[in-house]
């Protein structure tokens, strides 16, 4: 069973830094200056999302950031679909780590987790191959039992949670679905831990609902892109890794004094 963590690690994504770089065109902002002030600012690793339609991640971007983390001992994290070509990529980065996600070319971003159970002959020979290569595979999942049980089936060391929809209940104020949605999200992390695997979260968290899923005593690790970027637009993006740094660790310390906002 893994050891739990006292303060679970901020994954940074940088996506949406090149996402505004290809809105207009050549090389300006770099994702790569990008995480290299996110680690400055405290990061603990830089997760990039190499899609299959290249929307925002390019394949140059990948290998600089591989580079970069190499340089800087910060683990990269790069996000993929569970085809082939997306193997073979992660084959030759070489990344410390590998997160499968689904990935449909109509969705804005990613949305949901990925069907282990349903998936399972297609993924296990994926994490067995990228295990075998060097990466930590982990795998994008809703906080389900069925789930997690397969994605430890799989060999995967690794689950990420998705938090998505407990962000979007709280943003539409449906708090009663939001306390049965953070719930689940409780259970799985247990059972995945439990299980043997690691338990990450992520996907639309923000200042305002960071605190009760940091609290979750198996997490981790968060991985937060999108609101820090929007937030670095106003703030900064060294001030708001710091801010979001901060208050997981707070929302922890918290826990462990018995002060938990669960179900506020």
């Amino acid at each position: 069973m893994q050891p739990l963590v006292k303060y679970p690690r901020l994954g940074v994504n940088i996506d949406h830094i090149a996402t505004l770089r290809n809105a207009r065109g050549g090389s300006h902002p770099d994702p790569v200056a990008g995480a290299q002030a996110a680690i400055q600012a405290g990061a603990d690793g830089i997760t990039a999302h190499l899609r299959e339609d290249r929307r925002h991640i390019t394949d140059d971007d990948l290998t600089r950031l591989q580079a970069l983390c190499l340089d800087q001992n910060i683990p990269l994290n790069m996000e993929m679909a569970a085809v082939d070509p997306m193997v073979e990529i992660a084959l030759q980065t070489k990344p410390h780590a590998v997160c499968l996600v689904p990935e449909r070319r109509e969705e804005r971003t990613t949305e949901g987790g990925l069907d282990v159970a349903g998936l399972h002959n297609q993924i296990a020979p994926i994490v067995r191959v990228l295990a075998e290569n060097g990466s930590r595979v982990s795998l994008f999942i809703e906080a389900n039992s069925q789930q997690i049980d397969m994605s430890a089936a799989s060999g995967a060391a690794v689950v990420e949670l998705h938090t998505g929809a407990y962000a979007h209940a709280l943003e539409a104020r449906d708090q009663a679905l939001a306390n049965d949605l953070l719930a689940a999200l409780r259970q799985g992390a247990a059972q995945a831990h439990a299980r043997g695997l690691e338990v990450h979260a992520g996907h639309g968290l923000t200042f305002d609902n960071v605190g009760l899923v940091a609290e979750i005593p198996e997490i981790a690790e968060l991985n937060i892109g999108h609101f820090i970027m929007g937030e670095a637009i106003f703030m900064g993006l060294v001030p708001a890794i710091e801010k979001m740094s901060a208050m997981i660790k707070r929302a922890r310390d918290n826990s462990e004094r018995g002060n938990s906002g669960y179900g506020v």
